[in-house]
């Protein structure tokens, strides 16, 4: 989200957020040995590690397998909770990035860095319009 320069807030003001959601089928991700799997996150981690040191990694998030997922439908009163994730597909989210760039282009550069760390699946990269960054418990325990 750009911030107009006379708003004043208690952190740097953002170039320009956008998340990267990423997508991959659960099944072929679950079915990598603990091997597979470090490997893959090391990898990861490494990319992570570049763009943090360039001052451009916010937030990221590794989601939990969507048959945990409980979904809450809105379109009626009272609201419905059903297990499981809302679209039955092939690719399901599996995680997040919140990355902050000068230009969509410079977005776009980093899924690739990313991308070529991780076998399979698809990136989205979408501009955020609103990121309330909070102040988790849990993470603050930690």
């Amino acid at each position: 989200m750009s911030v107009p320069k006379t708003t004043t807030l208690p952190f740097p003001t953002p170039t320009m957020l956008y998340t990267i959601l990423c997508y991959n089928s659960e099944n072929v991700v679950h079915s990598w040995t603990k091997e597979q799997d470090d490997e893959v996150m090391a990898k990861l981690i490494a990319v992570q590690d570049k763009i943090a040191k360039r001052g451009r990694l916010g937030p990221v998030a590794r989601l939990g397998p969507t048959r945990k997922a409980k979904t809450l439908h809105k379109d009626r009163e009272p609201f419905l909770l059903t297990d499981g994730p809302y679209a039955e597909t092939k690719e399901q989210i599996l995680g997040f990035y919140v990355i902050d760039c000068d230009t969509e282009d410079e977005a776009v550069e980093i899924a690739r860095e990313l991308g070529h760390a991780n076998p399979g699946g698809a990136f989205e990269v979408r501009p955020l319009i609103y990121f309330q960054a909070g102040e988790l418990r849990a993470l603050s325990e930690a």
